[in-house]
């Protein structure tokens, strides 16, 4: 069969073969976690915290779960400020509605939607208010750290809103999508036991969960950089239903734009299942301490190259260790080189210590909610990896270059900001000739008397400007 397009193939190699690192020993979270600061060192836990004796860290329990970014102080502080954004955000929204119900002409559905809005913007801002509640905790900033955390600070694409929807995906529209995305990832590791298992981009843990549940991990360690869907994943599993307001983007019908979800499981997670806040790319785990890494619809949307990421997710297994990955192919890199096809995945795979990887592509439905006439199927890629020899670590990953991290050390007069400075300038003077008497006409003329701009093209970037502008006004944000 081919292993591109067939059947997954089982492994050959008998348990007998692993034996030695699948032993049932009884494997504590103190055995696998490590310093995200220092890199390597084992953590010991005390009431309220992790430590780590080597370089005098602290990382705190955020509800019961291990808060361990590198820079622990200044990444709580990124989150409160995103929390206190959303719930802004909400609240000006039911602010605007409130201020449409004003209206006279509006029907009586029209009417009856946004007044459903306007309560269910209310009653989730309130709701998230008291999930995030921990994040409010008084945490010790350490000076440095914080100024350092620049440099491990979180990806701009992550949000708390970022994945939402996808905790009512696993807990509440029932068992189609996350039943498809189960099976395929069993299928790629057959009979093989699971061990020690990292699921990198856990999210509403819902795969992390069937996994441990199903296949008899010994021990899940499920990590990802989002308190709202740790946070609601902690009492899920717990066996503690969560209520929390679906807004579907293409709702079947008045009461469906708004929809106040219970999320459940069917059963309370077994022992052994840790969640973990971190980052995947200077993950706090310790190296080789872990049977299988588990990667679902991840690998394409981390910043670091995918190469970068392969090298880690090498380092953090045992000899013979296990890396399933599940998902699109959907690189979103600036540089082209770097958006992988599939045959570069699996190259890189190779490279980075593993064997050939037995692949199969599938098609599963995708966000298909009952609420919602907006889903599709998604082609994936499962693959599953055998670490065959270790490979060099990889540099410690920034987001940010020294230049930004440091405040003594000049900054670059990159081409990429000389074109956005000079954008930004001309996009500010057109902001201050908009004076309530000035036609675009008017305004464009005075881009060429300034020499910013040729007359045949000012007129147009006035317009197209100003175009973009108005529809940014008018472009109600999306939870």
């Amino acid at each position: 069969m081919c292993p591109r397009h067939g059947k997954l193939a089982q492994s050959s190699s008998p348990r007998s073969r692993f034996g030695a690192y699948f032993a049932s020993v009884t494997v504590s979270p103190s055995d696998v976690l490590a310093c995200p600061h220092c890199a390597a060192s084992p953590l010991t836990q005390s009431p309220g915290n992790w430590s780590c004796g080597a370089c005098g860290s602290r990382f705190p329990l955020l509800d019961g779960i291990p808060w361990l970014f590198a820079d622990p102080g200044a990444s709580l502080g990124e989150w409160r400020e995103k929390l206190h954004r959303l719930v802004v955000e909400l609240n000006a929204q039911a602010t605007d509605i409130r201020a449409e119900l004003d209206a006279k002409n509006l029907s009586a559905s029209t009417r009856t939607r946004l007044e459903l809005l306007v309560q269910a913007y209310t009653d989730h801002a309130r709701r998230l208010d008291a999930l995030l509640a921990p994040l409010a905790l008084d945490v010790k900033l350490a000076t440095r750290e914080t100024h350092l955390a620049l440099r491990t600070r979180m990806p701009a694409s992550q949000d708390l809103a970022s994945y939402y929807v996808n905790l009512h995906r696993d807990w509440s529209w029932g068992a189609a999508e996350n039943e498809a995305s189960f099976e395929l990832v069993k299928e790629a590791n057959g009979q093989r036991p699971l061990g020690t298992m990292l699921v990198l981009g856990a999210g509403g843990c819902r795969l992390a969960y069937d996994l441990h549940q199903r296949c008899a991990a010994e021990a899940t360690y499920a990590l990802d950089v989002n308190p709202l869907l740790l946070f609601a994943a902690r009492r899920i599993l717990a066996g503690q239903p969560v209520e929390l307001y679906e807004f579907p983007i293409a709702p079947r019908s008045i009461e469906s734009h708004a929809v106040l979800r219970e999320l459940r499981a069917e059963t309370p997670a077994r022992d052994g299942l840790h969640l973990v806040f971190g980052d995947a790319l200077r993950a706090p785990i310790r190296p080789g301490s872990v049977d299988t890494v588990v990667t679902p619809w991840f690998i394409d949307i981390v910043p670091a190259d995918f190469a970068d990421l392969a090298a880690r997710i090498n380092r953090l297994l045992r000899p013979g260790g296990r890396w399933l990955n599940f998902g699109s192919l959907a690189f979103a890199q600036r540089a082209a080189a770097r958006c992988y096809s599939l045959e570069e995945v699996l190259e890189i795979v190779a490279e980075n210590g593993f064997g050939h990887p037995l692949v199969r592509e599938a098609v599963v439905p995708y966000m298909k909610s009952p609420a919602s006439r907006h889903s599709r199927l998604e082609g994936v890629v499962v693959f599953c990896a055998d670490k065959e020899r270790d490979v060099p670590a990889p540099p410690e990953f920034s987001t940010l270059p020294e230049w930004l991290v440091r405040d003594d050390l000049p900054v670059p007069l990159l081409h990429e900001m000389q074109v956005t400075a000079v954008a930004t300038r001309i996009q500010a003077f057109v902001m201050s000739l908009v004076d309530g008497r000035r036609s675009l006409q008017d305004m464009a003329q005075v881009l060429v008397d300034q020499r910013l701009m040729e007359a045949h093209e000012a007129a147009p970037a006035v317009r197209g400007f100003l175009v973009r502008m108005f529809e940014d006004s008018r472009t109600r944000t999306h939870f």
